[in-house]
Parts: C-alpha cells; sequence; structure tokens
C-alpha cells in the first residue's frame, strides 16, 4: 500500500479540446491524479497538523481557507477587497501590500456570466481563465467584458447584481448539471439593461475603462463524476481523523464520496495523508 502525505492545496484543474475538466490532488510536493480514482476505496487521514498557506508556520486553527490570523490581518490578499473588489483602495494608498496589489489586481480583469446552479455574474483575471469557472462548477461560461483593473471590475459587478446572483448554490451545483442558459442572449439582454448604468460608470473616468467581448465564445465543461448525491451531507473524519470511502466525483473544488462530499478549501494547510489498498497512483513532479 502507497502513501502520500503533505500539506492539502487547492485542486488543480485542467480542461482538454472536448470540455472534459480533470483533477490532480496536491498534497505537498506531490501531485496526484485524480479522475483514474473514480470509484476507488480512498483512505484519508487528517492529521490534526495546520500550517498557514501564506507564512507557513505551525498553528493550531486556520482562517479565511488556511492562513494564520495574523496574515488575515497584514496580507493583501485578506483584505475585504479580495471579495468585494468595489472597497478596492490602492488608489488610495492605503493598499496592505502596494507591490502585491500592482501585480494581481491594477491589471486587466474581465466581467464573465456563467452557469453551475443558475446564472451569476463574476470577475476574473485573464490567467485565472478557464479554472476560475472549474473552481466553482460551472457547466458554461461566458466572458463578456474586459476593463481597467480589479477595482473597475467590482463596480461593474455591483451593476450586474442588480439583476443577476454573483453567488453559487453549491448544493444545488452538486446535485447536477444545471438546465442550459444561453449565455449570449442573457449577454445582450443584460448590456441592453444596464446600458445607462455603465455609460454614467464610464462617464467617471478619463479614459475608457470597458471593452465588450463581442466575440468570446461559450465554453462548456464536463466534470468527473459518476454518480450526484441526492441529498447534500458532509464527509467527516472519524474520531481518529480517517476517512474511508469510495470516491464516485470531482466537482468545483469538491470531493463527492459515497458518504458525503468533501470542500478541500476548508482544509488547505491541513496535513493530510492518502492511501490505497491494492491501486497505484499516478503521481507527477
Amino acid at each position: 500500500m502507497r502513501q502520500y502525505v503533505g500539506l492539502l492545496e487547492k485542486m488543480r484543474g485542467q480542461l482538454d479540446e472536448q470540455g472534459q475538466v480533470s483533477y490532480r490532488l496536491i498534497l505537498g510536493k506531490e501531485e496526484i491524479e485524480l479522475n483514474p480514482l473514480l470509484g476507488k476505496q480512498l483512505s484519508l487521514q487528517c492529521e490534526g497538523v495546520i500550517h498557514c498557506v501564506a507564512c507557513k508556520r505551525l498553528i493550531k486553527k486556520s482562517f479565511q481557507q488556511g492562513y494564520c490570523f495574523p496574515c488575515t490581518q497584514t496580507l493583501a490578499q485578506c483584505d475585504i477587497c479580495i471579495v468585494r473588489p468595489e472597497l478596492c483602495h490602492h488608489r488610495h494608498g492605503t493598499c496592505r501590500e502596494p507591490a502585491w496589489g500592482e501585480t494581481h489586481c491594477m491589471q486587466s480583469h474581465y466581467v464573465y456570466l456563467a452557469n453551475a446552479s443558475g446564472l451569476k455574474v463574476g470577475i476574473t483575471k485573464g490567467s485565472n481563465m478557464p479554472y476560475r469557472w472549474i473552481d466553482q462548477g460551472a457547466a458554461e461560461a461566458l466572458p463578456i467584458l474586459e476593463v481597467k483593473n480589479r477595482y473597475v471590475s467590482g463596480l461593474v459587478e455591483v451593476l450586474f447584481k442588480k439583476k443577476v446572483a454573483d453567488k453559487t448554490n453549491w448544493r444545488k451545483m452538486l446535485q447536477g448539471k444545471p438546465d442550459s442558459i444561453d449565455l449570449i442572449a442573457m449577454r445582450d439582454q443584460l448590456l441592453s439593461q444596464l446600458s445607462v448604468e455603465l455609460d454614467a460608470l464610464q462617464a467617471q473616468f478619463s479614459e475608457k475603462i470597458v471593452n465588450f467581448m463581442s466575440e468570446a465564445k461559450v465554453l462548456r465543461f464536463h466534470y468527473p463524476v459518476l454518480e450526484y448525491p441526492i441529498t447534500i451531507k458532509k464527509a467527516d473524519f472519524n474520531d481518529q481523523g480517517i476517512l474511508n470511502a469510495r470516491l464516485l466525483g470531482i466537482k468545483g473544488q469538491y470531493l463527492i464520496f459515497d458518504q458525503g462530499v468533501m470542500n478541500v478549501r476548508n482544509l488547505l494547510g491541513h496535513q493530510i495523508s492518502l492511501s490505497l489498498e491494492g491501486i497505484e497512483l499516478e503521481t507527477l513532479e
């Protein structure tokens, strides 16, 4: 029986030309192909050891999906503007890490429509496409606007949130494929409904801040799922920190087991061991 041990990171999703998604489980330096393990019995152990995903120091409790408390108070990536970009204060000279802000926020972003549990609006950097949508478990997605920076993307998103949701219903997402939506038709409808507000927003800036992505095409995603759960429940470790369960699927950042679902984000920075009886795992250097 081969065993892999390391600090858990977000799963890495890849998309092929047919829209099929494949996943790798990241345990420290190990990258383990998960798709071949569908239908197999896995043994996961959470050893109670946690390291901050940023500073790597040993901690007793993590916050904001893997950070130590001091990092949540000092890192720009933990500031409120990460989840509410319209509150970005970089332009005022008060960013926690100005250099980080220049690299990650003060560059082109994209406003998109996606369908994971129904129509939603969101924002992302170009380098995050299509991975952002894979992380959300989206069945289809369409970038609609390119904007100047993260702050502007937040202002545009606020306008769209008056018409459409900005959150995914993760329970509904994990219960099956959503009904298809004509994202191009919805894009055109929303842009028409918000044309006055978008023009007013543009008037606040001296340079052009929004480009319409008229040539963008809808991307569609097919996830490695053998069976969707009828009811959603959490897959729990036992008193010894062990979970023995059969892997039925992977979608978003969730592992779907015959005993429930596990959100990998909730265990980021935890030391996890993975072992299988009589199965050779494929790893990537």
